[in-house]
């Protein structure tokens, strides 16, 4: 059964921005990274992580529940040359069933406020390496204009308009309490702050690849919310533009040292 990121899964593919290269940079300090590391990206969606991290590691593993964004991150994959991701279907409630080798990092990018946070550092540490650890990407981005929540919330309804939006800071914080109760308690986190600037079919593009504003919620409307929030857009931003400061958290556990 398809999850409600089944008709997003093109417009995240194609418009959700990248994480930056500082993030690369810092896993590959962490975890000695060099081509020979075995990779587990937990709710890799059409591997955003996944596809940046194949030339660092010898394989990874994308696993996610929705098969729509496994076909995307596959052709993709392609695309690149990539042809050390094997696309898996399954969640984070099933990491024993994956049937996975020891695993060197596990990444989980923009997912794992969904899981559950206590049962997911025990399951990984039965397959994590010794010296293995958790990589956990957050966003925290500033909110859009108030008139693309105003437009969403005409079509949708109340409680679209921020329902699923990006996280906060009570998120990251969240995630660093959780994972300091977990076997994996060595925790530290490491922000990079940048300013992103995107056009108005970004910013369209972006709202299709929420679940909560996918184009299968709007069914036959779809065209005509674009072309509302389009005109409402080019109103408010006359340069054809919308900027707003987008923060990248990376929390990273490993267990303690001996």
């Amino acid at each position: 059964m398809s999850t409600p990121y089944a008709s997003a899964a093109p417009y995240y593919a194609r418009y959700r921005p990248p994480y930056p290269a500082e993030l690369y940079a810092l896993l590959v300090d962490r975890f000695a990274l060099d081509g020979s590391q075995t990779v587990l990206d937990l709710g890799a969606g059409p591997g955003t992580m996944s596809l940046p991290l194949a030339p660092l590691a010898e394989h990874v593993y994308a696993v996610d529940p929705e098969p729509a964004m496994l076909a995307e991150g596959c052709g993709l994959a392609e695309g690149l040359g990539h042809r050390n991701i094997s696309w898996l279907r399954g969640d984070a409630a099933g990491i024993g069933r994956l049937c996975l080798p020891r695993i060197d990092l596990c990444v989980i990018g923009g997912a794992f406020h969904r899981m559950d946070r206590t049962r997911v550092p025990a399951d990984l540490d039965a397959v994590l390496a010794p010296r293995g650890g958790i990589a956990v990407v957050t966003s925290v981005a500033a909110p859009w204009p108030a008139v693309v929540d105003e437009v969403r919330e005409r079509f949708l309804g109340p409680g679209h308009g921020t329902a699923g939006g990006p996280a906060d800071i009570e998120e990251v914080r969240d995630t660093e309490d959780q994972l300091a109760k977990s076997v994996f308690s060595r925790v530290g986190t490491t922000t990079w702050e940048r300013s992103v600037r995107c056009t108005v079919d970004q910013v369209i593009g972006l709202q299709f690849s929420r679940a909560c504003s996918s184009p299968a919620l709007f069914g036959d409307r779809k065209d005509a919310f674009e072309s509302e929030l389009r005109q409402a857009l080019r109103d408010h931003c006359p340069d054809g533009t919308c900027t707003r400061t987008v923060t990248v958290a990376a929390t990273v556990a490993t267990r303690p040292r001996r």
